[in-house]
């Protein structure tokens, strides 16, 4: 007991034999710094484990963004785009500060305070772990969200986790917050093969990034949480919430005022898709540009970002592709209407719903957009469109002649009431004409190519390889080879000039029969009137495209003299046939081949090479291919004159390294033009002449039997263009069907435009010409005083010759015909 209470009775005695608080604080510090120790160990055991295996950030600065193939006119309008990942980059002061304003707001409001990761952001992450049992966020900041899309994975994994970690706090150490929201908003995925800010407003917008509103600034920055959930297009409705939520968190966060914010949550969602949207229509261009980057670039050519430049001139282009279309509905329209597309089957929603997914399915050919009849009146019908409007025709839209196709050469009789040839459920074309007004119309069934260059060096001003690249992706003007017709003749007339023969010589119009001894049938060409005029002058023959004369041309020069010559013009000798129908134009060329011969007999005689591409341009502007043409050069023989064109006007001059060669004598050369000129003064070309009222036009026509394929070349000094007109299948296109009804009306809309405010180019007059007084009848000298005499162009060493009389003394020789 005493000892007991001695205990107590001295406090002293029981303090120093409990724990001092001092001693628990010693125990409670050493426990604190053995868990961070084992935290540090661990963190830079971690860290040593998985450092050696991050990539360098710096690889972020020579980073490639998959960017896809552009292709430009040489004003340097886009004419198209192709990869899968559509990407523009921007810089970062052309991003808008209010975008950036919605993005903080979104994903991470502490950007500009943290150094690339937020503990808040991961101590909240941690909670709701801890709470679920599931990661419902990953605390992530921009700059390891662009740590993970660039070097990582979205794979939810805790490795990933530090990864991002250690590769943010090396982001930030080495780039700023500026460079870093540069390249996370020109990498992120906005969905629909957006990449990229500005990609995304492109496609959701139809517009510059630099005009939208806050609300569509937050419905882009919505997506990047989950492209395909939250998605304004695939999900509007969940799109639309999250939006929202974005513009709360911007007011909440004074980044936009009331009066914004109010005006923001009540717009609507006007997201749409948009594809690329292109300056120029030139599909069958860009395909050409297409496929030589990727000759050049390989796989490469998609992601790479290249900007090809091609020589089209976008005015011309439109030119081209408008004239094109209306010859085409020009000529449709001739042979009459053929009737729906196809039936509609009755719908089962009073909204018209499956039609119009139906409608969505079809594409717009030419301008022509498809419609679903749904009521037919007899002056009168109503369509619905693919876009859900309805239009009413009256008939004065487009049925007040409107015929029936029976054939080719055939149409019925006038249709009377549109009960006659519609009823509910056809699907049908209209289209706008120029004042803006609908009218009935049909996509046409014949094609067309029309391809224009420049004489000087061949560059292409303008292609069109038919009705619409929808339709089909046959490029006529270099992949389709029709027989050219008489459109080849002068082609045969440059080597005849070459021997021995004039403008003046004289060579008969009559039929010939020429017996095949393996067949045993005889060949009776024809000409296209069926008729024979007899004797008459080599530049009459041509411009009123004789047959008969052409093939005993041909038969007076020689097979080989005119296989020779024709292989300057590029073409191989060796695929021509080697009979009398080559003077007939039976061997198939392409439109290009057929604008290549003829582009020398617009610039003087000299041979061009046709190119596309100018130059083209790497992701950094860098130029890695380069187009050196060869130029026509007529100073490159005599280096101390001045260079002239054509004309005789100074013209750029030319180096001798890439100068292009002289095929044709000059003086030969003005001779076939003035020629060809005469095609489309007074012969079957002169409706350019009525219509253009241009005296430096020249041309020629071409139709071959049936007829199946209708052609005009021609070209003034600064021009050339080829134009053809026939069915893909090679049918009949009706025998009321010419070159010059066919395919130079398609010439004529395009060279309006291409030489709008162009002054007159006449060709400059060589040495070694002369012009002379002739009897038409005779093709010799006039006598004086002759009241008929007309003057006439000749080489000065062939002055007054016609050799009529050589010509008439082979054929007897070695050509058996017919006179009857």
């Amino acid at each position: 007991m005493p000892a007991f209470r001695s205990v107590f009775a001295n406090p002293l005695i029981h303090i120093e034999k409990m724990p001092s608080m001092k001693s628990l604080f010693r125990v409670f510090f050493w426990l604190l710094l053995s868990g961070l120790s084992v935290t540090l160990v661990a963190s830079a055991g971690l860290y040593l484990y998985l450092s050696p295996k991050l990539p360098p950030v710096d690889s972020l600065r020579e980073v490639k963004l998959q960017t896809p193939l552009r292709v430009y006119s040489s004003d340097g309008k886009l004419i198209g785009e192709f990869g899968e990942q559509r990407r523009t980059p921007l810089k970062y002061d052309q991003i808008p500060p209010l975008y950036i304003k919605a993005l903080l707001a979104a994903e991470d409001a502490e950007f500009f305070e943290h150094h690339g990761v937020s503990l808040r952001g991961l101590v909240r992450a941690g909670s709701h772990l801890l709470k679920s049992g599931q990661i419902q966020s990953g605390g992530s900041t921009l700059t390891m969200q662009l740590a993970r899309d660039f070097f990582l994975t979205r794979k939810q994994i805790f490795s990933r986790k530090f990864n991002e970690i250690l590769l943010s706090i090396e982001i930030e150490r080495k780039f700023t917050k500026e460079e870093i929201l540069e390249l996370f908003n020109n990498k992120m995925f906005f969905g629909n093969r957006a990449y990229g800010l500005q990609a995304a407003a492109q496609i959701y917008y139809g517009r510059d990034v630099q005009d939208l509103s806050a609300a569509q600034y937050a419905m882009i920055v919505g997506v990047l949480k989950a492209p395909s959930a939250y998605n304004p297009l695939a999900n509007p409705k969940r799109a639309m919430i999250r939006r929202d939520w974005i513009l709360g968190r911007m007011h909440k966060l004074n980044y936009i005022d009331q009066a914004t914010y109010q005006a923001a949550i009540n717009e609507p969602n006007t997201a749409s898709y948009h594809g690329t949207t292109l300056d120029v229509n030139a599909p069958y261009v860009a395909e050409m540009a297409r496929q030589e980057a990727l000759d050049r670039f390989g796989e490469a050519t998609y992601i790479d970002g290249y900007r090809v430049y091609t020589s089209v001139d976008s005015s011309l282009q439109a030119a081209a592709q408008t004239a094109l279309i209306r010859g085409l509905m020009d000529y449709d329209q001739r042979h009459g209407y053929r009737g729906p597309e196809r039936h509609l089957k009755p719908s089962t929603d009073q909204d018209y719903n499956d039609w119009l997914d139906e409608l969505q399915t079809i594409p717009v050919l030419g301008g022509l957009l498809p419609a679903a009849v749904l009521e037919v009146k007899p002056r009168e019908i109503k369509v619905l469109l693919s876009d859900s409007d309805i239009v009413e025709l009256t008939w004065e839209q487009g049925f007040e002649n409107l015929r029936p196709y029976l054939t080719e050469d055939s149409r019925g009789a006038v249709y009377k009431a549109a009960t006659e040839f519609l009823k509910t459920g056809d699907v049908v074309r209209i289209i706008r004409d120029a004042d803006g007004n609908w009218r009935f119309n049909q996509v046409p069934a014949v094609q067309s190519a029309l391809v224009a260059l420049d004489p000087v060096d061949g560059a292409i001003r303008s292609l069109v390889g038919g009705f619409d690249f929808k339709q089909s992706h046959f490029n006529r003007v270099t992949q389709g080879a029709r027989q050219p017709g008489s459109s080849f003749k002068p082609l045969l007339y440059t080597a005849a000039l070459e021997n021995g023969f004039t403008p003046a010589s004289i060579i008969n119009d009559a039929p010939i029969v020429i017996e095949n001894t393996g067949s045993g049938v005889a060949w009776r060409p024809e000409n296209d009137d069926g008729k024979f005029v007899g004797p008459m002058r080599l530049r009459q023959a041509l411009y009123r495209s004789r047959n008969l004369v052409s093939i005993r041309l041909l038969r007076a020069i020689g097979m080989q003299n005119a296989l020779d010559s024709l292989e300057r013009f590029g073409f191989n000798k060796r695929d021509f046939p080697r009979d009398l129908t080559l003077a007939l134009g039976t061997h198939e060329l392409t439109p290009l081949q057929m604008a290549t011969a003829y582009a020398s007999f617009a610039n003087g005689g000299f041979k061009v090479t046709p190119y596309l591409v100018t130059r083209i341009e790497d992701s950094n502007g860098r130029i890695v291919y380069e187009a050196n043409p060869q130029k026509v050069c007529r100073s490159c023989a005599q280096p101390n004159q001045p260079e002239l064109d054509e004309t005789g006007q100074a013209a750029q001059p030319v180096t001798v390294t890439n100068a292009a060669p002289r095929i044709i004598d000059e003086r030969i050369a003005y001779l076939m033009d003035s020629m060809l000129k005469d095609v489309v003064e007074k012969g079957t070309g002169r409706l350019a002449k009525q219509r253009l009222e241009r005296s430096d036009l020249a041309g020629k026509t071409g139709t071959t039997n049936g007829p199946r394929d209708t052609w005009f070349a021609g070209y003034n000094p600064k021009m050339v263009a080829t134009v053809w007109v026939g069915f893909d299948q090679n049918t009949l296109l009706g025998r009321r069907e010419f070159g010059s009804s066919a395919a130079l009306p398609i010439w004529i809309d395009f060279m309006r435009a291409a030489l709008e405010g162009m002054p007159e180019q006449l060709r400059r007059q060589p040495e070694g010409i002369v012009t002379v007084r002739i009897n038409p009848d005779t093709g010799k000298p006039a006598q004086s005083g002759d009241p008929d005499a007309i003057f006439e162009v000749f080489l000065s060493e062939d002055r007054g010759r016609t050799a009529s009389s050589s010509l008439e003394e082979t054929e007897q020789a070695t050509l058996p015909e017919e006179l009857f």
